[in-house]
């Protein structure tokens, strides 16, 4: 049973699962811990839940997010080994660390313990994440214990692990490039006399609509966006002049630089 929940680091993306677990749970029952303990302090009083520190976490929790940067990992683990060996009941830890293995972290850790690797991102902490994870030592009782955990952040994918970084590119790091597009629509709106805030108001609705028309459609992005392209209009100017900059070639390289990037970290 998961009882108890608890968190080692609280930065960006810990704090939007921990934001996602709250919902799904009891915050009393969720531990925070973190490197500057201000920041821990701040969410845990926005939450509800209670800090710790990183042995207590290792010593107590039964479900255990690992929420560090990849580079940070064998830092975090390497004082709390014996910690996780001496424990009598049994633990499940996650992480959701880019280019780690499941392998590696349990090299890390000391033990083969029961291991769920995800890949979250940013919009977990509203709901509306995507999330994929693969995991190792998990019971099958456990691994639906932890979908209706994580049920709160969005949407949860099985993957093979030979998959996941290439996923993370995709979901994990995308969000940062889709802020990037409605900015730059709103500074187009902007420039074409729109308000500001209503710029942006209109590019982020325009995006969050059109991302689930293409999942409740299941019709594939070139027929949705043919659909808006009236001959000789408007908008399929504006696809051109897409195409003339290379929007699609950029998009598909930036996905590969990030996980060529990701392979690399996984090697460090």
């Amino acid at each position: 049973m998961m009882d108890t929940i608890g968190f080692l680091g609280c930065g960006n993306m810990g704090g939007a699962i921990a934001r996602a677990v709250c919902k799904a749970v009891d915050p009393k029952k969720v531990f925070l811990a973190n490197r500057t303990a201000a920041k821990a302090q701040a969410l845990a009083k926005e939450l509800g839940c209670k800090t710790a520190t990183n042995a207590e976490v290792a010593g107590g929790c039964d479900l255990i997010f690992l929420a560090v940067k990849p580079q940070m990992m064998e830092a975090l683990l390497q004082p709390l080994k014996f910690t996780l060996d001496e424990r009598p009941e049994r633990f499940v830890l996650c992480s959701m660390a880019a280019g780690l293995s499941i392998a590696r972290i349990q090299e890390m850790a000391g033990e083969d313990f029961p291991v769920i690797r995800i890949m979250p991102n940013t919009p977990a902490s509203v709901g509306e994440g995507m999330i994929q994870y693969c995991s190792a030592n998990v019971t099958a009782e456990e691994e639906q214990e932890f979908l209706k955990i994580m049920a709160p952040a969005g949407r949860l994918d099985a993957v093979p692990e030979s998959l996941i970084d290439a996923a993370s590119c995709v979901s994990g790091c995308g969000p940062a490039w889709v802020y990037q597009f409605i900015e730059a629509l709103a500074d187009g709106g902007v420039a074409c006399g729109l308000p500001r805030a209503k710029a942006q108001e209109y590019a982020a609705q325009m995006v969050l609509g059109s991302a689930k028309l293409v999942l409740e459609s299941g019709k594939h992005p070139g027929e949705l966006k043919d659909a808006v392209c009236s001959p000789g209009g408007s908008t399929i100017q504006g696809v051109r002049v897409l195409e003339e900059h290379g929007l699609r070639g950029a998009v598909m390289d930036a996905v590969i630089a990030s996980y060529n990037k990701t392979k690399e970290m996984g090697k460090g």
